[in-house]
């Protein structure tokens, strides 16, 4: 018998997958009643991973929370590649690299096999079980309590762990810019990148365009505490000029290069 939260996880990748989805076409299509769709649907729309419209549901691309890992991992990866390849400028071998538990960052993890060797720090699972067997790259694990939502270590461990290290460089990205202040929705996770900042001589920042203006509970930190902020090229010219007046050490990623 499929458990609750593995039917849940059949629907949010059905919904994800067509965009938009009538109730009664779920229930049909999974075998079950439209009350059982409804509170399965209840429970997604509550993480913020879809959201609930009359007689339909839809994917949530983004909001007050934004959704879980498995969904976050499909969307913006043209960003996320860019973004990662950007962030290669910032590495050599011989350094020791701390990555957060976003799937932005994940998305630099394969890329550093050709930079060896290389000592990783991160809380991500995603990113351990990429570079745990690679040669030349030492791996360390940040535990702590493990999280299906974000696929990583949180809480107090893990920012005591992290308090003992020190990187040359971290990457990490946040749920929402605002002005210029980032924001994240979980307040373990925005303890544990502050910590992460502070044991990094160098920070770099990276975010695709669509985070701007978005919204998330708590307050990370300013733009300008980051060394170099990479921007995926969706941003306008106008905003990209006020983050620079302001201070914001800006680049701008093209998502397509020529």
């Amino acid at each position: 018998m499929i458990k609750a939260d593995e039917r849940r996880e059949e629907i949010a990748n059905y919904v994800i997958k067509l965009g938009q989805v009538r109730l009664d076409d779920l229930a049909e299509h999974f075998g079950v009643s439209r009350m059982t769709i409804h509170r399965h649907i209840d429970h997604l729309a509550q993480q913020g991973v879809l959201r609930k419209l009359h007689g339909a549901v839809t994917a949530q691309p983004s909001g007050v929370y934004e959704s879980a890992f498995r969904y976050r991992m499909t969307v913006g990866t043209a960003e996320k590649n860019a973004l990662a390849r950007a962030a290669l400028d910032y590495i050599e071998a011989g350094q020791v690299i701390m990555l957060d538990d976003s799937t932005t960052t994940c998305a630099i993890a394969p890329l550093l096999l050709d930079i060896k060797p290389l000592t990783v720090i991160s809380n991500s699972l995603s990113t351990a079980a990429l570079l745990t067997a690679a040669e030349d790259i030492d791996f360390i694990c940040l535990g702590g309590q493990y999280h299906r939502t974000y696929n990583a270590y949180i809480g107090i461990v893990c920012e005591n762990a992290v308090s003992r290290l020190r990187a040359n460089v971290l990457f990490c990205s946040v749920s929402a810019i605002t002005g210029t202040t980032t924001y994240i929705q979980d307040p373990q996770v925005v303890r544990v990148k502050q910590a992460m900042m502070a044991a990094s001589n160098q920070r770099i920042l990276l975010v695709d365009h669509f985070k701007f203006n978005n919204v998330a509970l708590h307050a990370l930190d300013e733009l300008t505490a980051f060394d170099t902020v990479l921007v995926t090229d969706g941003i306008s010219d106008a905003q990209a000029q006020k983050l620079e007046q302001a201070g914001v050490r800006l680049r701008v990623v093209r998502t397509n290069p020529a």
